[in-house]
């Protein structure tokens, strides 16, 4: 999957912007990974998922659960980690994002921790906090996510999941991606029927 590995910092300098999330899906394209939305079932907890239609065609399922950007990335990230790793050739993987990751398999734990590190690396994301903690200003929050690249949302995910601010703090940061998403990606669900 060195195409793959390769697209990364072009997924990469998508993540400033909510709305240049519709190139991401001709960018896993290029590098042989197939993106499909799938509106979530109503009651049900899965947020992603990998699996392969041979030995040299994945395809990344995302269902859209959490209508953010810092969700979108997040899952994104997880499921090609499983793919970079080539798993799920045998079984899909399927996840849920869920607050409590302890107990979690080591592949989950990893490749939690790789969609972290995309998202914003875990060393620039520790030196904010021990220079910002605990008072985090929209200002601040939008300099930082300037400097590194990515939308302000994508801060305020990671700071809500360290438990570092309330979950009620700068959400109107955390932006709307299903409209950006679902204009650009082959969808099935939220009132259109997959067609092939």
């Amino acid at each position: 999957m060195a195409a793959l590995r390769s697209a990364i910092p072009e997924l990469r300098a998508c993540m400033a912007y909510t709305d240049e999330i519709k190139s991401v899906s001709s960018i896993l394209a290029r590098a042989g990974v197939r993106l499909v939305i799938v509106e979530h079932l109503s009651g049900s907890k899965m947020d992603g998922a990998c699996f392969w239609l041979n030995n040299s065609s994945p395809v990344v399922a995302l269902s859209l659960r959490f209508d953010r950007v810092d969700n979108f990335w997040f899952v994104l990230f997880h499921e090609i980690d499983h793919v970079l790793h080539g798993e799920g050739k045998q079984d899909p993987i399927y996840e849920t994002v869920e607050e409590d990751a302890t107990g979690l398999p080591p592949n989950e734990a990893r490749a939690n921790a790789a969609a972290a590190n995309y998202c914003i690396p875990k060393e620039e994301l520790e030196g904010f906090i021990a220079r910002v903690n605990p008072l985090f200003s929209k200002q601040a929050i939008i300099g930082f996510a300037r400097r590194i690249g990515v939308q302000p949302g994508l801060v305020v995910g990671q700071l809500q999941h360290r438990k570092v601010i309330q979950y009620s703090f700068h959400k109107e940061m955390l932006e709307k991606v299903r409209p950006v998403v679902t204009s650009s990606v082959l969808t099935d669900g939220f009132g259109n029927k997959l067609s092939l």
